[in-house]
């Protein structure tokens, strides 16, 4: 069977993806060129934002209309959210955001004998983390695991507890046994995330910590280096900081979900912080990681953001001083409590307002880089551009070396210059 995958969203998604496809392909399956006809298309949807539902359905029209003979099969949030309309676009096989290998059995039982299957459960319903293997399709550098599912949190923007469900996770003695797999399979870095990390352990049997987890990992990790996913700031305490920078394996880089710089819209986002709370835990971060780089998640434009309201929020960006930033315009999404709220904003001031912030956060970006220059950095190289070598840094900046041919290998950087589109430019130690 030929096959295509396409993955909308998250890292939790493209972890899941790269599950799908290594059993796609242990199965004897094998991905379709470009331009060939594929016997299955496959897509993983988002549904964190209205948007997000239009791209879903966008990227399955557009499958389904280049491959007309191959099997339709959707995954995912989107797919647990709406399944009559992934039905109406052409879904043969539609499943849910659970039960990836049997999704996977049954794209393959409809590609050999021809019908559909759907399997949408209920997400509350869940109480056991399906496990995946760690790992990455292409290449012996970075793999991830997802240690975690669900999320609690109820914000009042998203979607994502009503398609996920409630809290599981990955016993510690599991994961462990991930981690020496993968170390002995050749990575150089692991990125343990999940959909709401932070809460990793609540649900398990004597409530061991995000903390706990990562220590345990290390203790296995050998020479390979830890990068967590993206974090609530609430994780981020003393002993959190101490505990995980006395491992020595954890990547100086930290994604924090902060969403607005403004205490009145984090109320009406039913977020669990105010900014001064966010504040400190950027300096926690920074006392124990020197030098560490922060990146950020933002929504511009929430319903009943004021002028002034932006303005503190972008007066709060300038002080945390982000290496990057995701800023995205408010998209309404029904089914939330803040798609009823007043004050909806129009198209152009939530774009407007996620300029601004973007404007910002390049300019705190380029302040980051600048500051390191001169710095030796841990560099994992991936890939060559034709000028070199190309890694990401354990802050998470990409680097290019002159050299090429040091694929899977991390190296020490001394970086020398930045170029305009962030490339950092260095040179071997």
């Amino acid at each position: 069977m030929k096959y295509i995958i396409a993955t909308l969203g998250c890292k939790v998604n493209q972890f899941e993806t790269q599950a799908m496809e290594e059993k796609l392909r242990r199965d004897g399956h094998t991905a379709a060129a470009p331009g060939e006809q594929a016997d299955a298309v496959i897509v993983n949807t988002c549904a964190v934002t209205a948007e997000s539902g239009r791209k879903s359905r966008q990227t399955i029209r557009r499958l389904r209309d280049e491959n007309p003979n191959a099997v339709v099969a959707v995954c995912g949030c989107y797919a647990q959210l709406s399944p009559e309309e992934n039905a109406e676009i052409g879904a043969e096989v539609l499943f849910g955001t659970g039960d990836r290998m049997a999704f996977v059995e049954a794209v393959e039982r409809a590609a050999a004998q021809g019908g559909g299957e759907t399997r949408i459960d209920r997400p509350f319903s869940r109480r056991t983390l399906e496990q995946l293997p760690a790992g990455a399709v292409s290449g012996r550098t970075r793999a991830m695991l997802k240690v975690q599912d669900g999320c609690r949190n109820f914000c009042s923007y998203c979607i994502i507890p009503y398609v996920r469900g409630s809290l599981r996770s990955m016993p510690i003695c599991d994961a462990v046994s991930e981690v020496r797999r993968i170390r002995e399979e050749g990575y150089l870095e692991l990125v343990l995330t999940g959909i709401e990390v932070a809460s990793y352990g609540l649900d398990l049997e004597g409530k061991p910590t995000l903390t706990d987890l990562v220590e345990a990992a290390a203790a296995e990790a050998g020479e390979m280096r830890l990068r967590l996913g993206s974090l609530e700031p609430t994780v981020i305490t003393e002993d959190f900081c101490r505990r995980l920078a006395a491992t020595g394996k954890l990547c100086r880089h930290f994604h924090l979900s902060l969403q607005s710089g403004c205490d009145r819209t984090l109320k009406a986002m039913n977020r669990k912080y105010d900014t001064d709370f966010f504040y400190r835990r950027t300096e926690l971060l920074r006392f124990y990681f020197p030098g560490c780089a922060l990146t950020g998640d933002l929504i511009a434009g929430f319903p009943g953001e004021t002028e002034e309201d932006h303005r503190q929020t972008l007066d709060f960006l300038r002080k945390c001083a982000f290496s990057e930033l995701h800023v995205f315009p408010y998209s309404r999404r029904p089914g939330t409590p803040a798609d009823k709220l007043p004050g909806q904003l129009t198209s152009a001031v939530k774009n407007r307002r996620a300029h601004e912030a973007k404007a910002v956060s390049n300019e705190t970006g380029r302040a980051f880089r600048a500051a390191g220059i001169g710095e030796t950095l841990s560099v994992l190289f991936e890939s060559g551009d034709g000028k070199g070598s190309l890694g990401h840094s354990d802050t998470y900046l990409l680097v290019r070396v002159p050299e090429a041919e040091l694929h899977g290998q991390m190296r020490p950087v001394r970086i020398l210059s930045a170029e305009e589109d962030g490339t950092l430019v260095g040179e071997l130690v």
